[in-house]
């Protein structure tokens, strides 16, 4: 066939040698390596040495095994003693805090016999019934009485009790600090008879309820020479202004000097300032006389109202008296200004200091001033710090002072006795006397609370369209003179808006009108808004248009009539408004011109004409007489006021 059959001898020399022909050597074949395949076995190389690392390094044995199973049962024993002492830890709590709960249940129990114990040692040594004493007073005034002991005659008859002293249990006695009085009742004043006081009570409607026991009762000091601040020529300078003290300085004086809380409920314009400013000015200057201040600034007294200008017409009222009593220094705090200049005048030293409630809250905060040393402490218009939601302003700075151990005195006054006033009183007061000028409040003080008007305001109600408000407004301030040239300080008339927008387009329409008018807003600067003011009370601008920011507590004397242009969101507001005018005695005039648009209010408008005495127009009882159920400014319509409902606890569960 041609071809060579290779025998086996034949085959076994061609594989030896290779040189047979019919098994040519095979060639070499060359190969290039890329950097790409040198990168990766470099690689593969490297993550072969690191997995052996890490087998040698968790103890695994050198061909690739590991011990897991003796690992995972290391980690379990850990987990469950850890899981172990977490359980005994938790036991030793409860332990203990049952412990401690028992120790001080039996402590309290303790106590409460201890207690016990003594009630009925002090029932034995005591006459049977004295402890029970309650003596109230009453009084009846019928038509027959002469008109002339009485202001308001106008109704058949009427009753006031003063309630001296009112206990079923043994009578309370009065706090450590209070058991010293630096008051000592004047012998001219006791030489008082009983009618004569009683009489003094009737004709000004005082009611006093004092929770201690004081069957005696001190006498309202009715005279200023009664007051133990004769030395003081700034205040005699002010009293040559008034006949005889109000009704609630009267009444509040003696108590407040004998270093009792007090809780004054009285109308605005009774002359409130003064009634906790003279023994404020006394308590600083007794206490820095028995126990000099070491620190420099050291705070003795704070009073804290709810806005700017009332800030600041207290310490304008109070500066000159405490400056003549042994040159203390009052300081104002508030805010819309610097703060360094109200921080660098208290460090300079300031015994008394008037404050709104957010600007002290935030120099306390600050760092910037202390007034754990404060031993007189006055929330004035109460009622509207708490309606401006300051409640927990004022309560952090009740904290911040000194408390009732170190000898704080607390004084409250207020317009109304709301239920968050009377939940307020109960917390920070010690056994406060409780004094209500007007009635407005029953004999026990739990009265309804509602705002009683100054009868010397005659007010007039307008029912008119919405769009005719501005050329009324005009025509009522030409009917008081106040668009003539020279119109001064006698024909002075304050003019409400409800916003600060719609004031100042009243603003600027009256002087457009040609009218000389101030403006005071929440929009003004501070200073502007103190420049207005000012001007107002000089008689410069007859025409002041206000927010109501200067309803509460500003007192401007001679201002002839008060203007609603806009009835504002409450009743309680209104009553405020026309209590600028009337004040200090006189008589005053307060128109409001109502729309459709405020029909809401007309049912509580109603109410406090008739209780008022005052013509109820036809147009207005067209709106009808029911009253809007009272809403909450933070809380709205439908907020609940618990009152003396049981505070809830804080429940707590185990793991």
């Amino acid at each position: 066939m041609g071809r060579k059959i290779l025998d086996q001898e034949e085959l076994h020399v061609a594989n030896f040698d290779g040189t047979n022909d019919a098994f040519p050597k095979p060639k070499k074949v060359k190969t290039k390596s890329s950097a790409k395949d040198l990168d990766r076995t470099a690689t593969t190389e490297n993550n072969i040495s690191l997995k052996k690392s890490n087998k040698r390094k968790h103890g695994h044995t050198e061909d690739g095994t590991a011990d897991d199973d003796e690992q995972s049962k290391l980690d379990k024993a850990a987990r469950k003693k850890a899981r172990q002492e977490k359980r005994e830890a938790k036991a030793a709590r409860r332990t203990l805090k049952e412990e401690n709960k028992a120790a001080r249940k039996a402590a309290k129990k303790a106590e409460k016999a201890r207690q016990k114990e003594l009630q009925q040692q002090t029932a034995q040594s005591t006459p049977q019934g004295e402890n029970k004493q309650k003596k109230v007073v009453q009084f009846s005034l019928d038509d027959s009485t002469d008109a002339t002991t009485t202001n308001n005659s106008r109704s058949t008859s009427s009753q006031v009790s003063c309630i001296t002293s009112a206990s079923t249990s043994p009578e309370p006695t009065l706090p450590n600090q209070m058991s010293t009085s630096r008051y000592t009742e004047p012998s001219a004043l006791k030489a008082y008879s009983e009618s004569t006081v009683d009489a003094f009570l009737v004709e000004n409607q005082i009611i006093i309820t004092d929770p201690a026991a004081n069957p005696d009762g001190l006498r309202p000091i009715t005279e200023f020479k009664f007051l133990p601040t004769q030395d003081n020529k700034a205040l005699q300078a002010t009293f040559a202004n008034f006949k005889s003290p109000t009704p609630i300085q009267a009444a509040a004086w003696p108590h407040l000097l004998s270093n009792r809380d007090v809780i004054g409920v009285a109308e605005t314009g009774s002359g409130k300032t003064l009634a906790f400013g003279i023994p404020c000015v006394e308590h600083v200057r007794a206490s820095l006389a028995e126990k000099p201040s070491k620190k420099a600034g050291a705070v003795r007294a704070v009073i804290v109202t709810p806005t700017r200008e009332l800030a600041a017409q207290v310490d304008a009222q109070l500066n000159p008296i405490a400056a003549a009593a042994g040159g203390l220094r009052t300081v104002c705090v508030y805010g819309g200004v610097p703060k360094d200049p109200q921080v660098k005048a208290i460090q300079r030293g300031a015994s008394i200091v008037v404050a709104t409630p957010g600007r002290l809250n935030d120099l306390i905060s600050d760092g910037s001033v202390h007034i754990g040393s404060a031993t007189y402490l006055v929330l004035d218009e109460a009622d509207r710090m708490l309606d401006k939601g300051f409640e927990d302003e004022v309560k952090r700075i009740i904290n911040a002072c000194a408390s009732h151990g170190k000898g704080r005195q607390t004084a409250m006054f207020t317009a109304t006795w709301p239920e968050g006033v009377r939940t307020l009183a109960a917390s920070f007061l010690r056994m406060p006397v409780l004094i209500t000028i007007g009635g407005a409040l029953d004999g026990d003080g739990t009265g309804s609370g509602e705002l009683r008007v100054n009868d010397r305001i005659t007010q007039r109600v307008e029912v008119i369209d919405q769009r005719g408000k501005d050329a009324r407004l005009v025509q009522i301030l030409h009917q008081f003179g106040c668009g003539r040239k020279g119109a001064g300080k006698e024909d002075r008339i304050l003019v409400f808006c409800l916003y600060k927008k719609e004031a100042a387009r009243v603003e600027t329409f009256l002087r457009r009108n040609g009218f000389n008018v101030g403006g005071i807003h929440g929009d003004l600067a501070q200073a502007k808004r103190t420049e207005a003011l000012e001007a107002f009370r000089a008689g410069k601008t007859p025409v002041l248009v206000a927010t109501d920011v200067a309803a509460r507590g500003l007192d401007i004397p001679d201002v002839r009539a008060v203007v609603n242009v806009t009835f504002p969101l409450t009743v309680e507001d209104y009553v405020h408004r026309i209590g600028r005018t009337g004040r200090a005695g006189k008589t005053g005039e307060a128109i409001t011109l109502f729309t459709e648009h405020d029909k809401a209010h007309s049912g509580a408008l109603i109410n406090v004409l008739k209780r008022a005495e005052q013509a109820v127009p036809e147009e207005l009882l067209k709106f009808g007489t029911t009253v809007k159920k009272k809403g909450h400014d933070a809380y709205g319509a439908f907020y609940k006021d618990t009152g003396d409902a049981k505070k809830a606890t804080k429940i707590t569960f185990d793991d």
